[in-house]
């Protein structure tokens, strides 16, 4: 599939590397949008942004002007390598046989030019560097312009036309630092695969499971409650909202269960209207109402993935939803700040066969490091366990028993509780 990247920057960087992207023209469609200033980019992007698939800046300072929009988009920009400010630093010694040790630079790659001399044993002493992202153009050429006329410096180094430009015009020695052909190069195919990565990922097909158990239970005692089929078709109406919101088809499969197909891109650029819906679900009825996500590369095994998520979810709690994607992975639960990631997968042969003799399975495992990890110390009591995944101290006490006797688990402390009792173990899950 032929991708379409947006190419920002200056008038004479734009057209170097649409030059060098003429290689990749069977796969991909440059599109130049030229700036005469920096701080044109936001606005350049945000007028194009549904015109291309991804976007080149010709440098940083564009690159990181735009940054609000990355969520959205993938941006990319060629890095500088020592080889481009060597390359420079030969032509100021050979052609202008200056003082290299006398410069000013302006640069966001300020610690590359001091790693640069250092490993030449350059002395640094005498060397100006400016951050010079955010700043200004004016800001920037005053800065080169005083350190020259102060004779602090003998030549300027910059990585922006319109300074570069402006120091030409006050014929003030001036360097432009550039990428190579082949840090262009290596940005365009880079942004190309991520781009081809993203754009599978966003295809994939979700499903989304919506279940109200207690509806389903009376819908099967009473089927002529014409209260119930009321309150069906509120609940309908803002399932058939978030679908539309989705771009998603939707299918009633009963009283209070219903499925939307849609895509993983869109399900995800929704997540809070998906969180939405499960309020006002909660606003309408009072049974227990549970979401599953599913991802996955073809219908079969997006809708599976949803079953299990669905199952995780109703496990968990009321007015909960958990997420399966295309690798295993379980996510939840959504709605919540505290959310766990685990798999339901495992494939160490050793590690199955420990699970095993615990009596304990690999989601339950791998949610309890899920726990461990988001707690952030290394260490996971009972309590931990119990107040995460919902079940009882005792329960989670004998795992994490059987778990430490098969090797997986190391007691490292204990602790003592606020109230009278005995002391807290202490675990480490995994060794």
């Amino acid at each position: 599939m032929k991708a379409k990247a947006g190419l920002l920057g200056p008038k004479d960087s734009v057209q170097n590397i649409m030059e060098i992207a003429a290689d990749f023209q069977s796969k991909l469609e440059v599109i130049p949008y030229i700036y005469n200033e920096p701080s044109e980019s936001e606005a350049i992007v945000e007028q194009n942004q549904h015109f291309v698939d991804f976007w080149i800046c010709t440098g940083y300072t564009p690159y990181y002007l735009t940054k609000k929009y990355h969520k959205q988009q993938l941006f990319f920009y060629p890095r500088f390598n020592q080889g481009s400010i060597a390359i420079i630093l030969l032509n100021i010694l050979y052609k202008d046989r200056k003082n290299i040790e006398r410069i000013s630079i302006d640069s966001f790659f300020k610690q590359q030019f001091i790693d640069l001399y250092q490993e030449n044993h350059i002395p640094l002493g005498q060397l100006h560097l400016l951050h010079n992202v955010g700043l200004p153009s004016s800001e920037i050429v005053e800065y080169h312009a005083n350190l020259f006329r102060t004779r602090k410096v003998d030549i300027c180094i910059t990585s922006l036309r319109s300074v570069y430009e402006k120091l030409v015009s006050m014929n003030i020695p001036v360097y432009r630092v550039t990428a190579t052909k082949e840090n262009i190069k290596q940005t365009i195919s880079e942004g190309y695969e991520k781009w081809e990565k993203f754009h599978f990922r966003n295809s994939q097909i979700a499903v989304m499971m919506i279940k109200i158990g207690e509806m389903m239970d009376t819908a099967a005692k009473d089927s002529i409650s014409y209260d119930l089929h009321r309150l069906n078709l509120k609940i309908q109406n803002s399932v058939l909202d978030f679908a539309e919101s989705v771009s998603g088809s939707f299918i009633t499969t009963g009283i209070g269960s219903f499925l939307i197909f849609s895509t993983r891109g869109s399900i995800e650029r929704n997540s809070q209207e998906g969180n939405s819906l499960l309020f006002q679900i909660e606003l309408l009825t009072d049974s227990k109402a549970n979401v599953g996500i599913g991802y996955g590369d073809t219908a079969m095994i997006a809708e599976k993935n949803a079953i299990l998520a669905l199952e995780h979810a109703e496990a968990y709690g009321t007015y909960t939803g958990f997420l399966v994607d295309d690798k295993g992975n379980i996510t939840g639960p959504l709605h919540q700040k505290k959310t766990i990631g685990f798999n339901y997968r495992v494939t160490d042969e050793e590690l199955s066969n420990k699970l095993k003799k615990a009596g304990v399975t690999i989601s339950t495992y791998n949610k309890m490091a899920s726990v461990q990890k988001n707690l952030g110390k290394h260490a996971i009591t009972a309590a931990d366990i119990s107040e995460w995944l919902k079940m009882t101290a005792r329960n989670a006490r004998r795992i994490l028993t059987n778990l430490e006797e098969q090797g997986l688990a190391k007691i490292i402390g204990e602790e003592v509780p606020l109230t009278r009792g005995r002391p807290r173990k202490i675990y480490r899950i995994g060794t």
